[in-house]
């Protein structure tokens, strides 16, 4: 399938964006002569300046430093006041610092952080896992990047098959063997892979998302032990499934005998249980990280009754030594009495039912925006996630979502709503909304994207 065609945007609009982020970074440094000071030539001791080089992605002319964050605010160190609509790229999904957690992590930081060894807590997480996401058995990692490096692994292991399929523009955190594109049509290695020295495209497929004729002639050959997707592609501009994908999808897996890992860390926004809950999807393994414990790193990974007995085969017959699973603070008691904070009191069908209804009200708004500003552009949205995305759509798969990237408009975007007490995610034009939004901050990011908008479409 070829990107879908957007056209060149008219000089007007390249002018007055860049009119626009020249004169709001100057709005922006003026406002934070302390975060200048702190961090504009580098915080002394860190590579590149920064902790981890993601912080100095955003489209600012340099890092907010922040002073502190409580529900869906961000308040930086000059005192600015940011309603977060980011939430740590989902991390924060349900707020900052839920007051079930923030009192679960000081009542479990007298007891210990991390011992090897289960807690009170794990033993009332498992069943709430069983609960809430519907698979049988459970392990507990520190990311989801651990989470889905491990299921992969058991995934080839009880299947015997080496290779794997993911589809173009999806993201499964910095598993190396799912760092492919497709460049006219030709797998590759993604061209910014630091230090990578294998063609990873010898074992991993890649397909467009949607694309059911493609993903049955890549499976026919019975070579793939997994395919491994997120029910929506969020880690770019956002593609919907269409009608019928994801019954495809399982289908295909189950006549091949490939196994199906559903990866829920950004569309945990769409239900309790997720996406997979809501739509009813049957993966054979399932991966959940970011949010999952409040903003404590921790992940969950699940597989179905067959896929455990077919591991515990495997098992039995494996040399013994180190799986290459697990980590040392994976599991520890901190990240169990946060997750049972959040599984019991915070991703309630109450919260959820907030969160979708100012989601509505975000998407409505923005969608009006566009609309009156005759922009060539649309919002998606999945559950409490929103996106508005600078091309025609909707799209239907990665290819149509790299050609709808806009990063020099999107950046003058992102700073004129920051100057107006709105953050958006860095990456690209996500906006979540959790149980601690209020309708005024949603209300306000719709006037401050009107304002952006009319500026740029007049």
């Amino acid at each position: 399938m070829n990107p879908i065609p957007s056209g060149p945007y008219p000089d007007r609009m390249e002018h007055r964006a860049n009119a626009m982020r020249a004169r709001e970074s100057e709005i922006f440094q003026n406002a934070r002569p302390k975060s200048q000071a702190a961090i504009a030539g580098g915080a002394t001791g860190y590579l590149d300046g920064v902790p981890m080089h993601w912080m100095s992605d955003w489209p600012t002319p340099f890092p907010v430093v922040v002073d502190h964050a409580t529900g869906a605010t961000i308040v930086d160190i000059d005192g600015n006041r940011l309603d977060d609509f980011c939430l740590g790229d989902t991390g924060s999904m349900f707020g900052h610092s839920p007051a079930p957690v923030a009192r679960a992590i000081r009542r479990q930081a007298g007891r210990g952080l991390t011992y090897m060894l289960p807690s009170t807590d794990a033993l009332a997480v498992g069943p709430l896992l069983v609960e809430k996401f519907k698979l049988p058995f459970w392990q507990v990692a520190t990311t989801a990047t651990d989470a889905n490096r491990f299921a992969l692994r058991v995934a080839r292991a009880v299947t015997g098959r080496e290779k794997i399929l993911v589809f173009n523009g999806s993201y499964h955190g910095s598993v190396d063997e799912t760092m492919v594109r497709l460049k006219n049509g030709t797998p590759i290695n993604r061209p910014g892979l630091a230090g990578e020295f294998r063609d990873l495209t010898q074992n991993t497929r890649i397909v467009e998302f949607n694309d059911l004729t493609a993903l049955g002639e890549a499976l026919s050959d019975r070579n793939v032990a997994c395919v491994i997707t997120e029910p929506v592609l969020t880690n770019c501009c956002m593609v919907l499934p269409d009608q019928g994908f994801h019954d495809g999808l399982r289908k295909l897996t189950h006549d091949t005998g490939t196994l199906l890992l559903i990866d829920e860390t950004h569309t945990i926004s769409t239900a309790v249980g997720g996406y997979a809950a809501r739509h009813g999807l049957k993966p054979d393994l399932y991966v959940l990280g970011k949010p999952i414990a409040g903003g404590v790193p921790a992940s969950i990974w699940g597989m179905t009754q067959d896929v455990a007995a077919r591991y515990a085969t495997y098992n039995a017959t494996k040399e013994p030594g180190y799986s290459g699973m697990g980590t040392t603070l994976s599991a520890n008691p901190l990240q169990f009495a946060a997750m049972r904070a959040m599984l019991e009191e915070v991703m309630t069908e109450e919260n959820y039912a907030y969160m979708e209804d100012l989601a509505s009200r975000l998407e409505t708004g923005i969608a009006h925006v566009i609309e009156d500003n005759n922009l060539p552009w649309h919002v998606a949205r999945v559950g409490a996630r929103v996106e508005f995305i600078c091309a025609p759509g909707p799209l239907r798969n990665g290819g149509h979502a790299e050609n709808a990237h806009r990063p020099e408009l999107e950046s003058a975007i992102h700073l004129g709503l920051v100057n107006r007490g709105c953050l958006i995610a860095p990456f690209h034009n996500m906006m979540l909304v959790s149980p601690a939004t209020k309708k005024r901050q949603v209300d306000r990011l719709i006037s401050s994207f009107a304002a952006v908008a009319a500026e740029l479409g007049s």
